[in-house]
């Protein structure tokens, strides 16, 4: 987690960092980078083009390369890797988390993945290659195999001696991880109740078996949801034998968490969680054209909806005018539903049984906020345009939209799931269609009714 740097001037978004940089002040840059956290320092190279990012690299403190490392992006991390020779790759290597190192290790040269290995003792290398076996959006790819574990057979008096004997213990440790003889998990023992029962009292007597250990196969979104309902520190990760395997701990989780919000915040417009700022022009512009190129056949279909009332429109100057506030209405409309359900569904909090009264609910709430906002539009059109009917048929249309917006925002995401398509990324592009083509075929389609 980051920590609070000594000089509050120097925060890695601070004008004066760039100055010193720019102004090329290595010695005073590097004094600076001393009163940061590697974190933050993360965040200073990302804010830099790449140019000034590769010269800002190359006055960091060799010691922390690899911690800086594993917070840059996935995007700017190679960039940086490409600057440093397999002697400093190799260092930078040492003494990092084996979870980090497992992230790092495939962007690495084969030479100096072989350098490292060859470099780790026979249980750090054997604990490496089982944080490599498993995916990295896994629970298994996320671990760190640094559990500390005890045997349910001991005193109290043998694991503190034993702790003393390690001299330290693993960040964010809370609980020591009890295993049998074959590494079986069996429980966790509270370091509260270690230092705080006698000296004679067993393990066994103490043990939480009641904290149900993580599968290594469990996706990373549904360890974050586990540490967030059950107040999670840290939490046993075991095999399909339930063999112990490692621990996740809470740091692990919030970069999941965050990852999480990046991705269903940036997706809504198509972009990468790790784009980086100062990409590269072309490689950029292939990104953003495809989702362009996605809203852009959307358009079209809402433009030849409007395109068959031409005549309708050519008659009423008004229509023209007022269309954009129907569209508008419900895309907000849809838009605040969808917000809720997708976020509802990331949460685990909708499912076959509660959907269709999910559905209902939301539709009452557009047909309420639609008798509503169509009465107050109606009255602002009639006294603009002095146009009974028009206030009525603009009304009518805002009711319409409004119902059928809530209903998307409801169904969209569940169908889109149901797809295996990632509601965060593509349900705005749908129900923005929705909500335009909905809204001009009724605004305009009622015109033709009951105005031309």
């Amino acid at each position: 987690m980051s920590e609070t740097p000594e000089n509050p001037s120097l925060e890695p978004e601070s004008p004066e960092l760039h100055l010193l940089l720019q102004e090329q002040r290595h010695d005073e840059l590097r004094a600076a980078f001393d009163d940061l956290h590697t974190a933050e320092i993360a965040l200073f190279l990302e804010s830099l083009p790449p140019d000034e990012r590769i010269e800002a690299w190359q006055l960091i403190p060799s010691e922390l390369d690899g911690e800086v490392l594993t917070y840059v992006s996935d995007h700017v991390r190679p960039a940086l890797i490409e600057e440093m020779d397999h002697a400093e790759l190799v260092a930078a290597a040492e003494g990092m988390e084996t979870d980090d190192l497992a992230d790092l290790l495939p962007e690495m040269p084969e030479e100096v993945i072989a350098q490292i290995l060859a470099a780790l003792d026979e249980q750090n290398r054997q604990r490496l290659e089982a944080v490599l076996s498993y995916p990295e959006d896994t629970a298994g790819g996320l671990m760190n195999v640094d559990a500390v574990t005890v045997r349910a057979t001991i005193t109290l008096d043998v694991v503190l001696r034993y702790l003393r004997r390690r001299g330290t213990l693993p960040n964010t440790t809370d609980h020591l991880m009890v295993v049998d003889r074959d590494n079986t998990f069996l429980g966790m023992l509270a370091l509260t109740d270690l230092v705080t029962h006698p000296g004679s009292t067993t393990v066994e007597e103490l043990l939480s078996d009641d904290i149900e250990p993580i599968s290594a196969a469990t996706p990373t979104n549904e360890v974050a949801k586990i540490f967030e309902r059950r107040d999670l520190v840290t939490a046993p990760v075991v095999d399909e034998n339930g063999k112990l395997l490692g621990r996740i701990t809470i740091d692990d989780v919030v970069d999941v968490i965050r990852d999480e919000a990046d991705h269903s915040f940036m997706g809504r417009s198509g972009l990468s969680e790790e784009e980086d700022l100062f990409a590269p022009v072309l490689p950029s512009t292939k990104r953003r054209a495809v989702w362009l190129g996605a809203n852009l056949l959307t358009a079209f279909l809402a433009s030849w909806v409007i395109g068959l009332f031409d005549a309708t429109i050519s008659q009423l100057v008004a229509l023209a005018v007022l269309m954009p506030i129907v569209a508008s209405m419900g895309g907000i409309a849809g838009s605040q539903t969808l917000t809720l359900v997708i976020r509802a569904l990331a949460l685990d909090q909708v499912n076959n049984k509660n959907a269709r009264q999910l559905m209902k609910k939301e539709v009452a709430v557009g047909l309420l906020n639609g008798l509503i906002w169509a009465t107050v539009i109606a009255g602002v059109v009639i006294v603009w345009f002095g146009n009974a009917k028009l206030g009525l048929v603009i009304a009518s249309a805002i009711i319409i939209n409004l119902c059928v917006a809530a209903l998307s925002g409801a169904t969209i995401p569940l169908m889109l799931r149901r797809l295996g398509a990632d509601p965060a990324l593509a349900g705005s592009v749908v129900l923005t269609t929705v909500t335009d083509v909905v809204g001009f075929f009724a605004f305009l389609g009622l015109a033709s009714l009951f105005l031309i």
